[in-house]
């Protein structure tokens, strides 16, 4: 989860009727979220989602729980995940949609990816100890349900738990980006990997929240269009952390390079998101969601 200095687009409260309340980007304590996948699947019912995807960070151990809560409550529910790699030196997440949770190629690419997080956490917390914050390690692997996906956001919540920092986003812009003291790089999958994997295993490939990411707009280009060429299809319009402006940008985009639109908060737990499961505004008019091809 990176954090920059954006402001999110408003919440919507409702939606037009004919238009069904998807949100296809949020995370549970399997990865970096605050809430169990259950607990995320009844919090998105309980906020008016029709349609749901969990899709924790290339990890798809809570997918199960989360379905089974949400056939509980009548909501529509489609297998997700999200996929780190690396494109030019730079970190992009890759999303996954309506896949087979079983395909063996996806869970054996998605383990490649989580190994080495351990030896990252340590050498972050080595450099975080440099510039006199100690005790890093032992602080993120208590926020850590899974210890092998430890991540950037578990030191995170041990910095703002100790106070070196107000906040999450403090934390991140201070010390957990690249050129900060507690960054360390760490090898992901390439974006032909990642596309491969989800395609393979019969699913849709989305770029995760794709306003974040400090590109130029040739270098987007560039990237969209491999992304496509790879067999990508779509991108996410959407997002919690999209401006109206970017909203604008990425819908426009959508159309030129004909990729289905995606919609998601990217919810990690209150208090943490910009914004709630299910409150983001509809996707613009003359896109083509992507959930109607699941």
């Amino acid at each position: 989860m990176c954090y920059h200095g954006q402001l999110p687009i408003l919440d919507c409260q409702y939606l037009p009727a004919a238009v069904p309340n998807c949100d296809l980007h949020c995370h549970s304590t399997c990865s970096d979220g605050l809430l169990s996948a259950p607990e995320v699947a009844r919090r998105a019912a309980a906020n008016g989602v029709d349609m749901l995807a969990l899709t924790d960070h290339d990890a798809l151990d809570g997918l199960p729980g989360a379905r089974a809560a949400a056939n509980d409550v009548g909501m529509a529910f489609v297998n997700g995940v999200e996929i780190s790699i690396e494109w030019e030196a730079l970190q992009i997440h890759i999303l996954g949609f309506a896949f087979d949770l079983g395909d063996q190629t996806l869970n054996a690419g998605l383990a490649s990816v989580r190994s080495g997080r351990i030896e990252r956490a340590r050498q972050m917390s080595a450099a975080l100890e440099k510039v006199g914050i100690g005790g890093a390690f032992d602080g993120a692997m208590r926020h850590a349900a899974n210890p092998n996906l430890i991540s950037r956001s578990h030191f995170g919540r041990y910095l703002v738990e100790a106070g070196v920092c107000k906040d999450l986003r403090s934390v991140f812009e201070s010390y957990l980006v690249p050129g900060r003291p507690g960054y360390v790089d760490h090898r992901w999958a390439t974006l032909a990997d990642s596309v491969r994997w989800i395609l393979g295993a019969g699913g849709v490939a989305a770029v995760a929240h794709p306003g974040r990411y400090k590109l130029s707009r040739a270098d987007m280009r560039r990237f969209l269009a491999e992304f496509k060429d790879l067999g990508g299809q779509a991108i996410e319009v959407m997002s919690g952390s999209h401006t109206p402006e970017l909203v604008d940008t990425y819908a426009r985009l959508a159309r030129e390079y004909a990729f289905l639109a995606s919609r998601g908060s990217d919810f990690h737990g209150p208090g943490e998101s910009y914004v709630d499961l299910g409150k983001l505004a509809p996707l613009p008019d003359g896109l083509k969601p992507v959930w109607e091809t699941f």
